[in-house]
């Protein structure tokens, strides 16, 4: 599922790379992040991992599309979390219009260490409450 989705929003990031991503995800990244998967008939069709605040990956599989799964997910992490904050790249269309879409505001723009393209770092803020 995540290469799946992962190869739709990152055509410009190497194989290399992208296989490096896939052994540091299971090794490194999972085992230290709170994940929530979402299912359809039994098979694991979407995700999102949280570190503290900060959404370290949320992929959906790409048949699962505007199907609600992201929002639903953001959603939960944001019940738990309140604010969020994530880094996306900037040549990543797909992530920069979903996130936009579910209120997310840019911070800052930095260079991703390991690739040398730009990221973008967003934040989706706690939302007001009536008084």
């Amino acid at each position: 599922m995540w290469s799946h989705a992962s190869a739709l929003a990152h055509p410009f990031l190497s194989p290399e790379f992208q296989a490096a991503e896939r052994r540091s995800i299971r090794g490194t990244h999972l085992p230290g992040a709170e994940t929530w998967v979402w299912e359809a008939d039994g098979n694991v069709v979407g995700f999102i991992s949280l570190i503290g605040n900060e959404i370290g990956g949320l992929f959906v599989e790409p048949t699962f599309h505007r199907t609600g799964i992201g929002r639903a997910l953001i959603d939960r992490a944001r019940a738990l979390r309140g604010a969020l904050e994530v880094e996306v790249f900037e040549m990543n269309q797909l992530g920069r219009e979903f996130y936009a879409r579910m209120g997310f505001e840019f911070i800052c723009r930095m260079v991703h260490e390991s690739t040398g393209l730009q990221v973008m770092r967003l934040r989706l803020a706690v939302p007001a409450t009536g008084s």
